[in-house]
């Protein structure tokens, strides 16, 4: 495991105004410090009245991340964007679902549903869950709950932030029924940068 450098002071001093704007919350201190990133990541204090959490899941997340789980996004910026923080932290391996897709879309879907279809049933045979990063593709999403439903391995985390105006709604209310460990945002925003902040407060506090 590799030390944590030191903050950089304009970082310790953004979550200072961050936290002094977003005032008293209910949420457990791992729960603020991911709404914490993901408002510095965004700059929108609005979204901590979307934000969901599972009983426990940050604290899935954290267990999996230090038991060596790896990561699994649904785009190569998501992982882009969580590759620096795992490295300097866990030495975590981030994956992304596009390493497992055709170069075709199969009729009637999406390369990024059927590379998720793909490498679930390759990640899930081997070693402790993944966790899963959902930040623009609601059908990686859906392919991921059909999978569970239908006896697959649950993930360690799913990160359920996909951002858009169809598939994405009906994709979070599908995640929040499933009973999965989850963090996900309501309505229809989300995206690479958001789920990559949330796993990041995560890694930060793994790597503790």
């Amino acid at each position: 495991m590799a030390a944590m450098a030191q903050d950089h002071p304009i970082f310790t001093e953004s979550i200072r105004r961050i936290r002094v704007a977003l005032g008293p919350t209910d949420l457990e201190l791992l729960q603020q410090q991911v709404l914490e990133r993901l408002v510095h990541s965004s700059g929108d204090l609005a979204l901590g009245a979307l934000l969901r959490f599972s009983p426990g899941a940050c604290e899935a997340g954290l267990t999996a991340l230090q038991q060596g789980a790896p990561i699994l996004t649904d785009t190569a910026m998501a992982a882009a964007a969580v590759a620096p923080m795992a490295k300097r932290t866990l030495q975590t391996t981030v994956r992304t679902v596009l390493e497992w897709a055709p170069d075709q879309a199969p009729l009637g879907s999406t390369r990024t549903a059927a590379g998720m279809e793909q490498a679930w049933r390759e990640l899930s045979a081997v070693g402790p869950a993944p966790l899963v990063l959902i930040g623009s593709a609601p059908t990686a999403l859906e392919v991921l709950l059909e999978q569970v439903a239908a006896g697959a391995l649950s993930p360690s985390l799913v990160i359920g932030m996909p951002v858009g105006f169809v598939g994405v709604a009906e994709s979070k209310r599908h995640l929040a029924e499933s009973g999965l460990a989850q963090i996900r945002l309501e309505g229809s925003r989300g995206g690479a940068g958001l789920v990559a902040a949330a796993v990041n407060a995560l890694l930060r506090a793994a790597a503790g």
